[in-house]
């Protein structure tokens, strides 16, 4: 990959997480003000970032097309977009699909809980495999050079007391998730949710997981753990559905 496209794609990843200026993001790519002013200037001349009022960028509505395009062209998506939603209007809680894309996972649905509670994660964001419940419901289905392949830029940064943070102690969890054929996701990246999550598995092998979570003030492990049939069962019609 050229430094150039490699920078304009950090620069647009920067920008979704947060707008900054061009200042920030000099600093941040270790680069002259004029040169990362050119660079802005280019990416929003194609409609992939834009400026504010308040001189700070953020990513354009361009570049919001083309990553709805992508998703919409992403056969699981699309396969276990009625699923998702039928199996929704029967639990109420957060539905999260991820698939595997390349070297990593990425969010490529998602159901809001029908109580109006929101949660941190959004389409398009890449998964945090180690403390996920699509994460490990994923890595857990995977040889293990694919694995190490995903794993290789994990920082094991404790996002809550529950995250684990070495290798091994995630092996052994993935370990345990492979034997049942689900994953658990307690309190280890939001303090304040639990959830469940189950591989979708193709003859290809595995292409991504399905997620339930909720508040664990609403409903504990267990009572999420009683969603794992209606999970697999779902699992198991999209799997069918891609063939």
């Amino acid at each position: 990959m050229s430094q150039s496209v490699e920078r304009a794609a950090g620069i647009l990843n920067a920008l979704a997480a947060e707008p900054a200026t061009v200042i920030e993001l000099a600093e941040r790519f270790g680069i002259h003000r004029s040169t990362m002013f050119r660079e802005l200037q280019s990416l929003e001349q194609v409609g992939f970032v834009r400026r504010q009022i308040d001189g700070t960028y953020v990513v354009g509505i361009r570049l919001a097309v083309l990553g709805g395009a992508a998703l919409e062209q992403l056969d699981l998506r699309g396969a276990a977009y009625a699923h998702l939603r039928r199996l929704h209007r029967i639990v109420g809680n957060t539905l999260h699909l991820g698939a595997l894309m390349g070297d990593e996972i990425v969010y490529v649905d998602k159901v809001e809980d029908a109580s109006g509670v929101r949660m941190y994660s959004r389409v398009g964001a890449a998964v945090q495999p180690h403390c996920s419940g699509i994460g490990k419901a994923v890595l857990a289905e995977l040889p293990v050079e694919k694995r190490d392949t995903l794993l290789a830029g994990c920082d094991w940064h404790p996002y809550t007391a529950n995250t684990l943070t070495s290798r091994a102690a995630l092996d052994a969890e993935l370990a345990l998730t492979a034997r049942r054929g689900w994953a658990f996701d307690d309190a280890e990246f939001e303090d304040f949710v639990g959830c469940v999550a189950v591989p979708i598995v193709t003859a290809a092998g595995v292409v991504g997981a399905l997620s339930l979570t909720a508040l664990r003030a609403a409903q504990s492990r267990r009572q999420l753990e009683q969603r794992v049939p209606m999970l697999r069962e779902t699992a198991a019609e999209i799997s069918h559905q891609l063939g």
